[in-house]
């Protein structure tokens, strides 16, 4: 017996043949207008061919990864791998146990002739199978109409075949052609993978080298979405707006937040309920941290309440539906004023961004936005006195013997965005960090200031105050432009901003 047969099964179903051949019939003929290719197919074909160039007639297997289980029979709402996304140009929920097959072609003299892409997917099954109403993970009466082989063929411009199909085709030829899977994506399918590879010469030292080229094709993957086309950045941009109205909604929510209790979940709430009536949902867990929670850097309990008197750091992001996210935190006085010390250390933070923002320049490192945020951080923590003494600027910045400003602010300015909230993060260190920064990167630029309530290296009046200001920027041919630039960033725009949402 099985594991899955072992398992109790508590759901009542029907399996008489009478009830087979009822539930069978009777229904109106399926939709039959035609499906319109998606605005982003013609996009993924240049991706496809991107990678196509770079493994000449190998079999490329992407999987779109599986349903993973919540608890017991409950599954976490499905999003597949971002590699699976990017080629193909499916997004949202969309499709669980996919796999694209870049399938090796030659012409008739035997050269190479690029690849045939090949999405294997469960296509919609037929109202006389049990599938159409007695499986909940995939059948139509519990989450929907699937879509046909030809709608996938249509919407994409990819040859569609059924997931059956797969185990076969990708082991053929598997002692003449080498094969290249992303593992992380899919046990199952690496497993049929290696099975398929198990039927050529074994040894060890091949299984390794074999694992070496999977992980290089998972890296140059991820290189490959540096820099983003420009249905790419438009999908940013839709993300930047849906954003926005998330945190406007928050501002004018704030009393409301106060008054309740536990308003940090509030405001999480309010900025979830944004971000899935305008996108897919979050891009990653909102961090609604207020007072000396926004001293801890990942604070996504969202358990506290918010004080009047309090900042509010809120690090959000809207994920539209093609899968791409925004990354945007305001810090927020939630009684619309900062204090004087609180606008001191945010002017402080202000200043670091507009240095670190202006570093974003085709040409310049990626890692030079950092370098230009961190020197005008410790530059303030200097002049207030907060570095050990006899400790310089140029002391502190010194990477083997200083660093001393980095209690205040651990994390790096920037990050790679797009269809993940860290995009690029498969990428050798070297091309992300020390990379060129080139026309349609996409980049955060965050710094910020963190003084632990329990830190006594600081002034009293300074302690519980922490404050990131993070934009999402996009590097042009000519030097940038600040996607999220329209929301107000400084202190006296971010005061004017909360008192006109209030008044509205």
């Amino acid at each position: 017996m099985s594991e899955e047969q072992q398992q109790p099964e508590h759901r009542s179903r029907p399996t008489s043949q009478a009830f087979r051949d009822f539930v069978a019939q009777g229904w109106a003929p399926r939709s039959s207008a035609p499906v319109e290719p998606a605005t982003v197919s013609p996009y993924a074909a240049a991706r496809r061919a991107e990678v196509s160039s770079a493994f000449p007639g190998e079999r490329l297997v992407i999987p779109a990864g599986g349903l993973k289980v919540r608890s017991n029979d409950t599954d976490y709402v499905f999003r597949p791998h971002s590699a699976f996304s990017h080629l193909t140009g499916l997004g949202a929920d969309r499709e669980p146990d996919a796999v694209l097959v870049l399938e090796p072609q030659t012409d008739d003299e035997g050269n190479d002739a690029g690849h045939e892409a090949v999405v294997y997917f469960r296509p919609l099954a037929d109202r006389d199978t049990e599938e159409f109403f007695g499986d909940s993970r995939y059948g139509e009466f519990w989450v929907g109409a699937r879509p046909t082989l030809e709608d996938i063929e249509a919407e994409l411009g990819v040859t569609a075949k059924h997931i059956d199909d797969f185990k076969d085709n990708v082991a053929k030829d598997a002692g003449s052609v080498s094969v290249r899977v992303v593992r992380e994506s899919d046990v199952d399918v690496s497993a049929v993978v290696d099975q398929a590879r198990s039927s050529q010469a074994h040894t060890d030292e091949r299984t390794e080298k074999q694992r070496e080229l999977d992980a290089e094709f998972a890296r140059q993957l991820s290189t490959l979405r540096f820099v983003k086309d420009e249905w790419e950045v438009e999908q940013m941009r839709d993300a930047v707006t849906a954003t926005s109205h998330g945190f406007e909604a928050v501002i004018a929510d704030l009393p409301e937040a106060i008054s309740r209790g536990r308003g940090e979940r509030w405001v999480e709430g309010v900025f979830g309920l944004y971000a899935r009536h305008e996108g897919n949902g979050v891009g990653y867990d909102s961090i609604a941290a207020s007072g000396d929670h926004a001293n801890t850097l990942h604070w996504i309990k969202n358990t506290g309440d918010i004080k009047d008197g309090d900042l509010l750091l809120l690090d959000a992001g809207v994920e539209v539906d093609s899968l791409y996210t925004a990354d945007i935190t305001r810090t927020l006085p939630v009684n619309g004023t900062f204090s004087e010390a609180q606008r001191k250390v945010y002017d402080a933070v202000y200043a670091a961004q507009e240095a670190g923002i202006a570093a974003v320049q085709p040409g310049n490192k990626f890692s030079d936005v950092h370098a230009a945020a961190i020197r005008v951080i410790a530059q303030h923590l200097f002049d207030w006195g907060l570095l050990p003494d006899g400790v310089s600027v140029e002391d502190t910045l010194d990477q083997e013997k200083g660093q001393y400003h980095r209690r205040w602010m651990v994390h790096g300015t920037s990050h790679h965005l797009g269809i993940d909230v860290h995009d690029c993060a498969g990428a050798r260190r070297e091309a992300y960090m020390e990379g060129e920064l080139k026309p349609g990167m996409i980049l955060t630029v965050e710094p910020g200031l963190y003084f632990k309530a329990d830190d006594e290296l600081v002034p009293a009046e300074l302690r519980g105050i922490g404050v990131r200001i993070e934009d999402d920027v996009v590097v042009t041919e000519d030097g940038h432009d600040n996607l999220s630039g329209f929301m107000p960033r400084s202190a006296d725009e971010v005061e004017q901003w909360i008192a006109d949402i209030w008044k509205r």
